[in-house]
């Protein structure tokens, strides 16, 4: 809390989503995805750890640990906001070209709930309209990882989403990483995050 840049920002809250492996293709699942990490603007997002080696034992066989602790994240805002407006539309593109499938066939985006800004700007980007873009961002702030798995079982559980609907999911984080996934929506019988 005396970070004013970032504790503003932030929510508290996780997530997870649980895929299983099917036979048929045309059946739910993970239709393709891609990833990034690129390290050389890792300074503009970053949870720095400060730590230290220690020994456990004595003598030439003894194993080291680090002991240390993480700082508070660290984040300029600004370049955040011009990186993921620039590689999300980007990895989305690559994603769907590994899954076959074109933006027109997509139901829902499903985006990193980090600004609505970049929402709305990936979402033009790519020439989707925004009620098109599954988001719960006032309601919880930037949940972090949490945010995407968060926003799927609210839309999920609200009827919103439904079974066949094509989903692109992508997210942005500290590294820099970034990375989208090609979603057909299966049974909605188990949800709960």
């Amino acid at each position: 809390w005396e970070d004013r840049n970032t504790c503003i920002l932030f929510g508290d809250g996780a997530g997870a989503m649980v895929l299983q492996g099917v036979d048929d293709e045309q059946q739910s699942g993970l239709l393709g995805f891609q990833m990034h990490s690129d390290g050389k603007d890792s300074e503009k997002l970053q949870l720095p750890y400060s730590g230290s080696s220690r020994t456990l034992a004595t003598g030439g066989d003894g194993h080291a640990v680090t002991t240390g602790a993480y700082a508070p994240i660290t984040m300029n805002g600004r370049d955040v906001y011009k990186f993921a407006t620039r590689e999300v539309p980007t990895v989305i593109t690559e994603a769907l070209a590994n899954a076959g499938v074109t933006i027109d066939e997509v139901d829902w985006l499903l985006l990193h709930q980090a600004n609505i800004r970049i929402m709305e700007s990936v979402a033009d980007k790519l020439g989707v309209s925004f009620d098109k873009v599954l988001h719960n961002l006032s309601e919880y702030g930037n949940t972090s990882a949490g945010s995407i798995p968060l926003a799927l079982e609210e839309a999920v559980s609200s009827g919103k989403v439904k079974k066949g609907d094509v989903i692109v999911c992508a997210g942005f984080g500290a590294g820099l990483s970034w990375g989208a996934a090609v979603l057909r929506w299966g049974e909605a019988g188990a949800t709960g995050v």
